[in-house]
C-alpha cells in the first residue's frame, strides 16, 4: 500500500468501547491511527492490539496544545463520551467543552474532516432514565449544533441504543430513523466506512440495526 492510499486518522476516545473497535478496524485496513487515552493500562491494552496511541486528556488540553498532536491528520473522529459517569460535570467537560476544543484544534492544525459520534435526540423517551439524562441530551445537541455551524467538512453520526452483542454487518442508515438498538461492532464498522467515504460530508446520519450491508448503507448516503 502506498502512502497515498493510507488515511491518517486521529480518534478522541480511542480507548473507549467504540473508539477501540474503530482503531482496530482501521489499523487492520492499513491506515495510520493515533488517538488519546488517559490511563496507562489503556495504552498497554491498545499496544497489545498493535494500535498506536498517545497518552493525554482532551479535557485538559487547550486548542493549540491539541493541534500539535494532529499534524498530518486526514480525518479526526470524536468518539469520546462521559458514558453516564461523573454526573453533569463530566458531561459538560467531555461531551461539551472537549468538542469545542477539538473543533479549535482541527482548525489550527488544518484538519478539514471531523466525524462526531452523537446520540438520537429522542433516545429512551418514556423510559426510566437517570437524573442527568436530559442534561446529557442537551449537551450533545449543542455540540452537534456547534459542529454543524462550523466551516469544517463534518459528519455527525447518531447511533441508537448501544449493545455489546456481536456485530451483524447490517444496519439502517438515514437522516431520520426510529430509535431502536445497534451493536457497538456495527457502529465502529459504519464509522470506518464513513472515514473512507469523503463524498459524505456536512450530513447528520442516524444509525440503527437493519438489513442493509454496512458498506452499501453508507454508499446510499452519497449525494449526487
Amino acid at each position: 500500500m502506498s502512502d497515498s492510499d493510507v488515511t491518517r486518522v486521529f480518534i478522541v476516545g480511542i480507548a473507549g468501547a467504540i473508539g477501540s473497535r474503530l482503531a482496530h478496524l482501521l489499523t487492520v485496513d492499513g491506515d495510520r491511527v493515533d488517538g488519546l487515552y488517559r490511563r496507562s493500562e489503556q495504552g498497554e491494552r491498545l499496544a497489545a492490539d498493535s494500535i498506536r496511541a498517545t497518552q493525554g486528556d482532551v479535557t485538559r488540553l487547550d486548542g493549540p496544545s491539541f493541534a500539535e498532536l494532529l499534524k498530518d491528520t486526514d480525518v479526526l473522529v470524536f468518539a469520546a463520551g462521559a458514558g453516564g459517569k461523573g454526573g453533569t460535570t463530566a458531561i459538560d467537560a467531555i461531551d461539551g467543552a472537549a468538542v469545542t476544543t477539538t473543533l479549535e484544534a482541527a482548525r489550527l492544525a488544518g484538519v478539514r474532516r471531523l466525524v462526531l459520534v452523537s446520540v438520537f435526540p429522542e433516545a429512551w423517551r418514556g423510559l426510566d432514565v437517570s437524573d442527568t439524562f436530559e442534561h446529557y441530551i442537551e449537551v450533545k445537541k449543542k455540540a452537534d449544533a456547534e459542529l454543524a455551524a462550523s466551516d469544517l467538512d463534518w459528519v455527525i453520526l447518531r447511533p441508537a441504543a448501544l449493545t455489546d452483542d456481536a456485530g451483524t454487518g447490517r444496519i439502517s442508515l438515514s437522516p431520520a430513523l426510529v430509535h431502536t438498538r445497534v451493536t457497538r461492532d456495527d457502529v465502529a464498522a459504519a464509522l470506518a466506512e464513513l472515514v473512507h467515504t469523503p463524498q459524505i460530508h456536512r450530513q447528520i446520519l442516524e444509525l440503527t440495526q437493519g438489513q442493509d450491508h454496512i458498506a452499501e448503507a453508507v454508499r446510499r448516503q452519497i449525494r449526487g
